[in-house]
């Protein structure tokens, strides 16, 4: 069964622009499915997971796109880095040719990967202004309620606007934790796999096919004791060396690791929002796992009751708001790295989420209950950056959209990216 994913829409319009698309995604999150449901008719496909076609395009990447011509799809396009200069040279020919004869453009090559640490710094060098770069994610919720969706943007009268338009029913709290506690992993939300036999495997898969060749092979067992453990830190500030302390890696280790768990897909670093602002801002990253459900495996939860009663409960449903948003903008095509950002001070002032856009500041506060006490009493800190603020936004279990007071409305999490 195939689930419509929001990227579609980006990929088929990046492809009208591009004449190389290159998609990159943690492993198993539908990039080959989606690839193929769009584009299986009119172009042949190569993996080269597949030793064959993968020896002959690390010892002749000229036989090999000779072999398959194009429009082609090519298949872990990392483990063959050289083919991207000789995808470059092809490119470079046949846009001189379209210039020659006047023939509209199309888009030749579409290449995955699921390991970015190899691969982008071969895009960057080869295929720059030749390409089109999307980072693709596990479900949404959205994609999950079978829905399209549309472009979150924290406007008030767009998002009443949409709330109208859709009338979607009520999710509780407790539906959300099961939402939380599955992931959005294709396989799990479509039933071809277990979900616990599934993670197992997946860890057991990405740690054996990715982390390899990049660490040692007598680090393994310490590199699921700090995956492990950087899960029980999602929502958090992330400090390498507390951490490195905790695994018993030094600091360089430490940072080494997240940058190829963040390169993966598995982990995402929210920045803080600095602005030529003083030193009493927390300059620290915030770690967000883009997969609630990997996330809770990691942490040994054994179902959504538990999670959702436990310490960690605000925890997840944070990364579970945050993650969406972030998974949102990535199927419309957005780095979410330039607006997405958090707010914390040595005096413990802390806004959640700041959206920027148009050097106009919109905050956000993410809640598993509404919180009486004045969810929006850190707002005003914000106006030390004498830019506008803009009508903030409470994201918790509530049925719909409320002002608050002045300062915010809440936001039914069930409604983001719907």
């Amino acid at each position: 069964m195939y689930i419509n994913r929001t990227i579609e829409e980006a990929i088929k319009k990046m492809g009208e622009s591009f004449p190389c698309i290159v998609i990159y995604g943690a492993r198993q999150v539908g990039k080959s499915t989606t690839i193929n449901h769009i584009f299986g008719e009119n172009y042949a496909k190569v993996t080269l997971d597949d030793a064959e076609d993968r020896n002959l395009a690390l010892n002749n990447p000229k036989l090999f796109l000779e072999t398959y011509g194009w429009p082609l799809v090519i298949d872990e396009i990392q483990k063959a880095p050289l083919l991207l200069d000789e995808i470059k040279k092809r490119i470079d020919e046949q846009r001189l040719a379209w210039l020659n004869s006047n023939q509209t453009r199309q888009l030749m090559y579409i290449l995955s990967g699921s390991n970015r640490f190899e691969l982008q710094q071969g895009v960057s060098d080869s295929l720059a202004g030749r390409c089109g770069i999307l980072e693709m994610t596990s479900f949404s919720q959205a994609e999950k309620q079978n829905s399209i969706g549309s472009l979150f943007q924290p406007e008030i009268p767009l998002l009443l606007k949409r709330e109208k338009q859709l009338k979607i029913p009520y999710r509780s709290r407790k539906e959300i934790f099961a939402d939380i506690f599955q992931g959005g992993m294709p396989d799990i939300c479509t039933q071809v796999s277990e979900r616990e036999l599934y993670f197992k495997s997946y860890v057991n898969t990405y740690i054996e096919k990715d982390i390899r060749k990049i660490i040692a092979a007598d680090n393994e067992l310490t590199f699921r004791n700090f995956i492990s453990l950087l899960a029980l830190r999602t929502a958090q500030e992330f400090h390498p060396g507390e951490l490195a302390n905790a695994v018993g890696i030094d600091t360089r280790t430490c940072k080494r690791w997240l940058s190829i768990l963040e390169t993966s897909g598995i982990i995402f670093l929210l920045q803080p929002y600095m602005a030529k602002m003083s030193k009493r801002i927390i300059k620290a990253p915030k770690v967000y796992f883009m997969d609630t459900g990997l996330c809770a495996y990691l942490c040994k939860w054994p179902n959504a009751e538990m999670l959702e009663s436990c310490a960690m409960s605000g925890a997840f449903f944070e990364t579970y708001v945050v993650s969406e948003i972030l998974k949102n903008a990535h199927a419309h095509g957005l780095d979410p790295k330039a607006y997405l950002f958090y707010y914390r001070d040595i005096d413990q002032k802390e806004v959640d989420l700041i959206y920027v856009q148009q050097d106009s500041i919109y905050p956000i506060e993410i809640k598993k209950g509404l919180n009486p006490n004045s969810p929006t009493k850190n707002f005003s800190v914000l106006k030390k950056y004498n830019q506008p603020i803009k009508t903030g936004l409470v994201i918790d279990t509530c049925e719909k959209m409320r002002p608050i007071n002045e300062e915010a409305w809440t936001y039914p999490v069930y409604m983001l990216g719907m």
